[in-house]
């Protein structure tokens, strides 16, 4: 098992360019004068250690690397495994990985910095700022026929809550329905991420909208697959949210998470494009097809490498585990990261709260066993919320809000449920961290 202890905000990189630890007094000055403010505590992670052996050794994957901490403290790093199958390159704190999903937590929080800014509500109706989404219909059988007779108006408008959320009844394409609306989706260029250069079933694939607002357009003009506040749907609403921050903030949403969100973090290895000189640390992703790993998307071939139709909220992002930490730093500092204020506290404790409407139906995981946050789900606990979610290609990424502790699982192999994996990580965290 391969450990590093490294303050998060020094990089392997500045290290080889002989930055040193000048102003550390400083920086540490600034960190909040909690019991675990200045060092880890004594905590190992045995149960997370042989996880990790048990994947690789068995070449279940190629690699895996988990980031653990406690609220401002530096992380602890764990690494089993190369790059990939064929690496030299041993997999460590800064190779890169497809977040896919673990960029709606990201999105999220982008959203509720422009709800404390007072420039969104919450319940502020969508179509306030995207008219076309004026006048929504549903469909009356749920991933039935795009006909008349299987359509009826939506009973609420949609609302920026609902997006968040995954309740504003928008569908997920090819990946989640299985009716004629997936197949609309796709002939739409409603999709909302890239995999491979590779056709795949059941993944994100075709040619998506050539822009957000393209793709907002476009999304305008389908039917909902569930009246909007009523069940929780995994969607295309963070892609959608994307468009919303852009129109709101008058920026590029990309832009706006660049100078918001990264660089007052100080994530310098997150991206929606890996720029060229980058890719000798991105790792492979395989496809698990029985028992055999079929890579999908190389390092050298990948299509991280190429400029994205637009900048997918929902599914876009390529990180590091350092990186990914910072993010889950500033959450756990609610908004603060190494005494720079990036988001309100306000805002972070919103964000990380249950915020399901009031017109849910009952009945299903969501909201009877878990809540759901901006972006990211949230499962209810005395002393505070485990707030983030998983990507698709094997990540999890979540923060005990009550404890600070900070845990990041990273790996890339798909689906991500071919494995109980992301949900095994979450139990071996708390078994150590003495939280069970």
């Amino acid at each position: 098992m391969t450990q590093y202890i490294l303050p998060s905000a020094i990089s392997r990189r500045a290290f080889m360019r002989g930055t040193g630890m000048l102003g550390a007094g400083a920086a540490l000055a600034g960190l909040p004068l909690g019991a675990r403010a200045f060092a880890s505590p004594a905590t190992d992670w045995p149960s997370v250690e042989a996880l990790m052996v048990d994947y690789v050794e068995k070449r279940k994957v190629a690699n895996m690397v988990c980031a653990l901490g406690w609220e401002q403290a530096p992380p602890e790093f764990l690494a089993e495994g190369r790059d990939s199958f064929i690496a030299e390159r041993m997999a460590d704190p800064d190779s890169l990985y497809r977040l896919y999903s673990m960029t709606k937590p990201i999105t999220g929080m982008a959203a509720m910095m422009l709800v404390d800014e007072g420039k969104l509500a919450l319940d502020q109706p969508l179509a306030e700022i995207l008219p076309k989404f004026a006048d929504m219909q549903v469909q009356k059988a749920y991933d039935g026929p795009i006909t008349a007779d299987n359509l009826e108006p939506a009973v609420r408008p949609i609302t920026i809550r609902h997006l968040l959320t995954h309740t504003a009844g928008l569908g997920y394409g090819t990946m989640v329905q299985q009716g004629p609306i997936g197949q609309a989706y796709l002939d739409n260029g409603l999709v909302p991420g890239q995999v491979s250069r590779l056709e795949l079933p059941g993944m994100l694939r075709g040619k998506a909208a050539p822009s957000l607002a393209a793709f907002a357009d476009a999304l305008a003009e389908m039917p909902l697959v569930y009246q909007p506040g009523t069940r929780w749907s995994y969607s295309v609403a963070l892609d959608l949210m994307g468009r919303v921050i852009e129109v709101v903030s008058g920026q590029p949403f990309d832009t706006f998470l660049q100078e918001r969100i990264f660089d007052p973090c100080g994530m310098a290895s997150t991206w929606f494009r890996v720029p060229e000189d980058e890719k000798f640390r991105l790792t492979a992703n395989y496809f698990l097809l029985g028992d055999a790993m079929l890579p999908i998307d190389m390092p050298g071939s990948s299509i991280f490498l190429d400029e994205p139709a637009f900048p997918f909220g929902g599914a876009g992002l390529v990180s590091s585990p350092r990186d990914y930490d910072r993010f889950l730093m500033m959450l756990a500092g609610y908004g603060a990261i190494e005494g720079k204020r990036v988001m309100s506290e306000a805002a972070v404790r919103l964000g990380t709260s249950d915020l399901l409407p009031e017109t849910m139906l009952t009945g299903d995981l969501y909201p009877d066993t878990y809540g759901f946050g901006a972006g990211g789900r949230v499962a209810r606990h005395d002393g505070g919320n485990l707030y983030g979610w998983f990507g698709a290609a094997g990540t999890a990424g979540f923060v005990k809000m009550g404890e600070g502790l900070r845990q990041g699982q990273y790996s890339q192999y798909m689906p991500g449920q071919a494995y109980s994996l992301q949900d095994d990580f979450l139990v071996a965290v708390a078994k150590d961290a003495g939280l069970t």
